[in-house]
């Protein structure tokens, strides 16, 4: 064991990034692991009575196209083939297309539903089905045009990597309700993600505020599974003998991250029991597979929501499930027709289903992507691009269901052309900030200290958005 007098007073407070704040820390993970092994996330109260205990988040990775399925826009149409006039491009410039590009109409009907009257496109059946448990929120700006800085700002504040990210303040603020599953975990549909881990980092915080990602096939977490020879007695004994040493070192150097090898070497240990139970979909009834159309055995957008409704009732407290596909450069009608036979009817049951079993109240399910699409049509023959639609970061939006948010209700709009927002703009700050309220927190008072000053998700910014809660 090294002694504590290997460390000099520089080491702890420069040099190794420490600094006071994170050995008080330090010692509250190492008073909370004393009191039960591996425990360093144990459930905290929040600044205020918290209407939501736990997220969903659905995240569309790519840009869904607003203009097909949220923000209908007849005078598109009238436009088609035309530009757009000069004074309402204002002098926004694109990655693709000129300012002059034409207009390009919405390629599906829109109609109303529901008592509250919200008007989808018709690819979203099943999302009209629901729409008196939702608001919808048309006005969503983003202050970031490409994908990966978009994403990884939608989750962190920030437009490039190293701060922490939502589902890391969540638990970093309330802590975990499971010992035997991951607080936060991370999965991933579709075809990757632009922003990579950035997007659920625990950034400068410590580690053990990580996302885990669970994988799509066979075991949810790599080497869940005991190599042949080795039972649980044997694991038992080499967990044990692993973590006493730990626990001398973290009681002679006090570092945070010791804390959260111990808890990984626990949880994992427990995952082996808990994770083959979770994503074990035998239990589910037909009825409950038909109505997230999934089917048990292959990896999906509808499994992952099956499977987030059932981490709901085991405690796990932020999940992200990210369905990468909807940058729709070209074929912007076959990219929406596509991802929505995909996820709208999971998205859909999901919110059903927490609903039918009394977790709707207090889980706030979000979903949208990382900015919007163009009123302009995207077409480019030398890179084989026809009907799309380039990145929109004036405009797009976003749908919030359960946990405190107000039922059957749409705000915000854009101008006729769906170009810039004409009431109610509402900033990814805003976003932030509105689902820490409904968590319980203050987004000005839960900070971190670190590199002289205290960091918050929303920096100096956001606002809570009063209009859409309950």
């Amino acid at each position: 064991m090294f002694a504590p007098t290997y460390f000099s007073r520089r080491h702890f407070l420069k040099d190794c990034g420490v600094g006071l704040g994170k050995i008080g820390l330090a010692g509250l993970l190492a008073d909370s692991f004393a009191a039960e092994p591996g425990n360093v996330l144990g459930a905290r109260a929040s600044h205020f009575a918290p209407k939501a205990k736990r997220v969903i988040h659905l995240f569309m990775a790519g840009a869904p196209s607003q203009l097909e399925m949220f923000d209908y826009k007849p005078a598109l149409t009238k436009y088609e083939g035309k530009p757009i006039p000069p004074e309402v491009i204002g002098g926004q410039r694109y990655a693709f297309i000129r300012p002059d590009a034409a207009a390009l109409g919405p390629r599906f009907q829109f109609s109303k539903h529901g008592q509250c009257g919200a008007e989808l496109g018709e690819t979203l059946p099943h999302l009209a089905g629901i729409v008196d448990d939702i608001t919808i929120i048309k006005s969503v700006h983003t202050e970031q045009f490409n994908h990966a800085p978009a994403q990884i700002f939608f989750q962190t504040g920030f437009a490039v990597p190293g701060r922490p990210s939502i589902g890391s303040w969540a638990l970093y603020g309330l802590g975990a309700e499971s010992q035997n599953l991951p607080a936060f975990v991370v999965m991933s549909t579709g075809s990757g993600l632009s922003g990579g881990s950035a997007l659920f980092s625990s950034g400068f915080l410590p580690s053990v505020y990580n996302g885990v990602r669970f994988r799509n096939t066979g075991d949810p977490i790599l080497d869940v599974s005991s190599p042949p020879g080795i039972d649980a007695r044997v694991q038992r004994e080499s967990l044990d003998l692993i973590g006493g040493l730990n626990r001398k070192r973290l009681g002679a150097v006090g570092d945070p991250e010791i804390a959260t090898r111990i808890a990984a070497y626990e949880m994992a240990f427990r995952l082996q029991t808990s994770a083959p139970e979770l994503t074990d979909l035998s239990s589910e009834s037909k009825a409950t597979l038909d109505m997230y159309g999934c089917d048990p055995d292959k990896p999906s957008f509808a499994r992952s929501c099956l499977l987030a409704r059932r981490m709901m009732e085991r405690g796990v407290r932020y999940v992200n499930i990210f369905h990468e596909g909807w940058d729709a450069h070209s074929n912007v009608e076959g990219n929406v027709r596509t991802n929505c036979k995909a996820t709208d009817q999971a998205s859909a049951a999901l919110v059903m289903d927490l609903k039918q079993r009394g977790l709707l109240d207090d889980t706030l399910v979000v979903w949208g992507g990382e900015f919007g699409r163009t009123p302009m049509v995207e077409s480019n023959s030398a890179l084989g691009r026809a009907l799309g639609r380039d990145h929109h970061p004036q405009a797009f939006t976003v749908w919030m269901a359960g946990g405190g948010i107000r039922k059957g209700f749409t705000m915000g709009e854009t101008d006729e052309m769906g170009f810039n927002i004409v009431e109610d703009p509402v900033s990814i700050f805003d976003l932030q900030a509105t689902i820490l309220h409904l968590l319980g927190f203050d987004h000005e008072r839960l900070t971190f200290r670190t590199q002289g000053r205290d960091f918050r998700l929303t920096d100096v910014h956001g606002e809570v958005i009063k209009k859409i809660l309950a």
